[in-house]
């Protein structure tokens, strides 16, 4: 399992880190997983597109100002779940999303959780975006606040990623500091 001192960096930093990185769950009672293959990452209290931008606090984003580590699950427009991991430094709202895994095992899970009628739907289609990850890993709001090495949830190495490997782009979905190359996918 990484360890929480992985979290202790700058959001890019570990945005970047976590490409190659497993994540495995456990939620449901069936472990599935897959590779970290996109990642956002968000500077908090001083980057427009972040929850935590100028310090706002309220219920449904108190996480984000958690110990790095820590889970930030919130809803997106209402529909879908996004998952993030808080990084350093502690209070200042830096998170990196979770946005696109490689699934790795319990596809069958995946599919049932993606598509409870039974459409079939092809591997490199189960997590390829935020909310299809934590529908197919039964990422709820419950994993909100919960420390990562503590949660049903967790990252666990894998193949090393080289700069070559992976490239930097602009975040996706954002109005605001829309030019930031914080969005890090694997090649």
């Amino acid at each position: 399992m990484v360890p929480i001192a992985f979290f202790k960096r700058t959001a890019p930093e570990v945005a970047r880190d976590l490409l190659g990185a497993v994540l495995v769950s456990h939620c449901g009672g069936e472990r599935t997983a897959g590779r970290i293959i996109e990642t956002e990452a968000y500077l908090g209290v001083d980057d427009p597109a972040s929850h935590a931008y100028r310090g706002r606090r309220h219920v449904g984003n108190e996480s984000i100002y958690a110990s790095p580590g820590t889970w930030y699950v919130y809803r997106s427009y209402g529909v879908h779940w996004c998952a993030n991991l808080v990084t350093a430094p502690c209070g200042s709202g830096g998170a990196v999303l979770i946005r696109a895994l490689a699934p790795l095992s319990g596809l069958d899970a995946m599919r049932r959780r993606r598509r409870p009628d039974g459409t079939v739907i092809a591997d490199g289609s189960l997590c390829d975006g935020p909310g299809k990850l934590t529908q197919a890993l039964a990422i709820t709001r419950t994993l909100d606040g919960v420390v990562m090495t503590e949660a049903e949830v967790v990252v666990e190495w894998g193949p090393t990623r080289t700069a070559e490997q992976f490239e930097t782009t602009r975040r996706v979905g954002i109005t605001k500091a829309a030019d930031r190359l914080l969005r890090f996918v694997v090649c």
